[in-house]
């Protein structure tokens, strides 16, 4: 097949539209259309020809003749590739559809582990005076896809198994309108997780959220927010594709979410067509799915391209496929595992849920059997655990306190929970080992305490204060675990592959906490109003351990060129505020959340907390070239009128 790769043309508030060129004291209204759209690639890899077509709108009351040239540049800046079209005319209000060839000589393929991408400059030129009338600069890839009913999704030809998350778009300290910076990070921890694909549950992402997954190598599932063919719900739809079509990363439109009244019948297979036949006259390159949570055979399913599965399990998903063996299948949701960072016993008064991989809804499992399933399937393409993100909202299976989401892998701050590491050692080709709980257990001497291990070598082995508690081989896909009486010191788990020792980890029984430690995720920034720095607030004791139930209360003071944008924790029935200068401690972590200014020099952030030593941390902004914007007025108040007398 050939690659297929799609330009759009981004529409931002800081553009100028269509007034770019003057002649004549005039201005020369011809621009390339910004709808949404409209550049659209093909790239044929056996005779390495790009075709690019152009839409042009001519905006002024005269004919108008013109040219469009693009130069297209490689991750160096390197010009690879040019194209021009010459001597076009367009009457008053047309638009015309400029098409053109090149070539890329041995084009650098885009995937997740070397995501190459491409720059194209597209220029509209007046064909009289030369000038240029408006011009566009946007990212692309070349790769192929493929979804296959037998052997699941493949990316440039090689089969790849997505590994992936549902997610919300909240943050702790800022709510849903994300910095672009955090949507960055965000990608950059599913994949420190071993993610590999991101569903956009449920509505259109950010572009920086997917100019992030073009960047990283992240794969994406790009749903829209209603399943409708109505008028409004086509345009929606469209507005979409045309907007996302040139990110490499999205691999599948997803029409809708649990549509359970339609996604049986033949009201929803006609809804589904015609959204089909939208996406494939915008985009024939990808196919579309739709995340259904039953009906499974019925309705849509004879439209979409791939079936997704949301909470199915194996007998459904092995039933589906004997009786529809062409259609390919993905988990578009899965897991529901629920679990709160550092807790391990059930709590409903405080609204916690324990961290071990063992409790989730009536319609959803556990982090180990769903993975099970979908490892051992290769028809299956892969699935998308609910969710990445802890989010605020669907406190489950507890309601107040709690105020938001345990579904999590991770939680608000970015904190990885236990699960974490499972995923870690199932996603990651490297060995891997993680211990817990932690083993600060005060007043429990004597009793019970459930350890795990999460590894994927062969056996591991745990010793308390030096004693072998035994060496157990490690299942597939599972967890080991050891009923182990507390006792304080130092617990260690040693896996080994065959007979060597591999990799050691410890949790040893920590002192009071002592001081506050704080770690940047930035050591510096650009000082452009806009950049971001995640410092991470660790409690520890004075031999420089993390306090692992330590809750004490951080007050934050910033200082110089930055501002405290705000403040989390992860614990999901904090009702503290998100935007006050103090946040207490959560199982031994909290976060500040800071942001440049405009001009140049450094931000100092400093914390404190009662009875233990503060901390602090200087981060150089650097100037930086600011983002184009439109300035905005805010008018003074009017002043008082003095009051008549009499």
């Amino acid at each position: 097949g050939s690659y297929e790769v799609k330009l759009a043309l981004n529409e931002g508030l800081d553009e100028v539209y269509g007034q770019a060129g003057k002649k004549g004291g005039d201005a020369i209204p011809f621009t390339v259309k910004k709808d949404g759209d409209e550049i659209y690639f093909g790239f044929d890899p056996k005779t390495q020809t790009v075709t690019i077509s152009t839409e042009v709108e001519n905006q002024s009351a005269e004919t108008r003749i013109f040219n469009v040239v693009s130069r297209f540049e490689d991750k160096d800046g390197n010009v690879v590739a040019k194209t021009e079209a010459q001597a076009m005319r367009a009457v008053p209000g047309a638009s015309l559809a400029v098409t053109a060839e090149t070539k890329i000589e041995h084009p650098l393929l885009w995937s997740l582990e070397e995501p190459n991408l491409y720059r194209a400059l597209s220029t509209v030129e007046d064909a009289n005076s030369g000038r240029a009338t408006d011009h566009y600069s946007t990212t692309f890839g070349i790769r192929t896809i493929k979804f296959d009913a037998d052997h699941g999704f493949f990316l440039n030809g090689k089969p790849v198994k997505l590994k992936g998350t549902c997610n919300h778009q909240d943050f702790a300290g800022v709510g849903a309108a994300l910095p672009d910076r955090i949507n960055t990070f965000r990608i950059e921890r599913l994949k420190e997780m071993g993610s590999n694909a991101y569903r956009t549950s449920h509505n259109p992402p950010t572009p920086a959220l997917l100019d992030a997954c073009d960047r990283l190598g992240m794969l994406v599932m790009d749903e829209t927010r209603m399943m409708s063919s109505s008028p409004e719900g086509l345009e929606e739809f469209a507005s979409l594709i045309r907007r996302d079509r040139n990110h490499p990363s999205v691999i599948t439109w997803s029409i809708g979410n649990e549509e359970g009244l339609i996604q049986g019948n033949d009201t929803g297979a006609r809804i589904a067509s015609s959204m089909r036949r939208l996406a494939r006259a915008l985009d024939p390159t990808r196919p579309i799915t739709e995340a259904m949570n039953g009906d499974w055979g019925k309705g849509l399913s004879a439209v979409v391209d791939v079936q997704g599965f949301n909470y199915g399990k194996a007998e459904q998903m092995d039933a589906f496929h004997r009786q529809f063996p062409n259609q390919p299948t993905v988990g578009t949701e899965t897991a529901s595992t629920v679990s709160t960072r550092g807790i391990y016993a059930n709590d409903k008064n405080a609204g916690y849920v324990s961290a071990y991989d063992l409790n989730y809804p009536a319609w959803a499992t556990t982090a180990e059997n769903w993975w099970s399933i979908y490892a051992e399937r290769a028809y299956v393409a892969g699935g998308f655990a609910w969710t990445g993100f802890d989010y605020r909202g669907e406190p489950t299976p507890y309601s107040w306190p709690c105020i938001n989401s345990h579904f999590g892998i991770v939680d608000t701050c970015g904190f990885a929970k236990d699960n974490f590491y499972y995923y870690q050692s199932e996603w990651i080709d490297k060995p891997s080992l993680h211990l817990f709980p932690h083993w600060n257990w005060s007043g429990k001497e004597g009793q019970e305490i459930s350890v795990w291990c999460y590894s994927n070598l062969s056996q591991v082995e745990l010793l308390l204060n030096g004693k072998s508690l035994g060496r157990k081989d490690v299942p597939r896909h599972k967890h080991v675990e050891w009923k182990v009486p507390y006792a304080p010191g130092t617990l260690e788990a040693r896996a080994y592959d065959g007979s060597t020792l591999v990799l050691t980890r410890q949790r040893e029984t920590t002192g009071p906490a002592a001081k506050l430690v704080l770690r940047p995720d930035r050591s510096q920034l650009s000082a452009d109003g806009e950049d971001i720095s995640l410092i991470t607030v660790e409690v520890q004791d004075d031999h420089g351990r993390l306090v692992p139930v330590a809750g004490n209360e951080v007050t934050f003071k910033i200082s110089g060129q930055g501002r405290l944008m705000g403040v989390g924790n992860g614990d999901p029935s904090s009702h503290e505020s998100d935007k006050g200068p103090t946040r207490a401690a959560f199982n031994g972590l909290c976060m500040a959340i800071v942001q440049a200014t405009k001009q140049p020099g450094e931000l100092v952030l400093e914390a404190s907390s009662p009875g233990i030593a503060g901390a602090s941390v200087t981060i150089p902004c650097r100037a930086a070239k600011l983002r184009p914007s439109v300035a905005v007025w805010i008018p003074k108040p009017m002043p008082s009128l003095p009051k008549r007398e009499g």
